[in-house]
């Protein structure tokens, strides 16, 4: 569990090292438009699940198939330790959607979407 005056400088370290990885992976991995996190810091870092967002799903299955695959592992376990942020495992702490997907079931509403896909890690 992290203290209360330390999530906040944690949530900044997150955000910054994760938009940067967002930036440059938009440039790499066709299809992929934008990454999130959701995160309890009651149960950090075992809750911690980074979820990477493509426009469709014929991308997101692409994606998966190829070697943007491990490239995106990389990228967060890169962008993970640059937040301080130490896992055992990073590939347990990623997910994966499409825009489409969440048009499909939930009518394109992001947050409830990410509140049922978080509920289950």
């Amino acid at each position: 569990m992290i203290a209360k005056r330390e999530r906040g400088k944690l949530e900044r370290q997150l955000v910054a090292s994760l938009t940067d990885v967002c930036e440059q992976a938009k440039s790499e991995v066709a299809g992929f438009v934008w990454l999130t996190h959701c995160v309890d810091y009651q149960h950090f870092p075992e809750s911690l699940v980074v979820i990477w967002m493509f426009d469709t799903d014929a991308h997101l299955a692409s994606a998966l198939r190829g070697n943007a695959k491990q490239r995106m592992h990389n990228l967060t376990a890169s962008a993970l330790a640059e937040a301080g942020v130490a896992l055992d495992t990073v590939t347990r702490h990623i997910d994966f959607d499409s825009e489409q997907a969440c048009q499909r079931t939930h009518n394109g509403d992001w947050q409830r979407r990410l509140h049922s896909r978080t509920a289950r890690h």
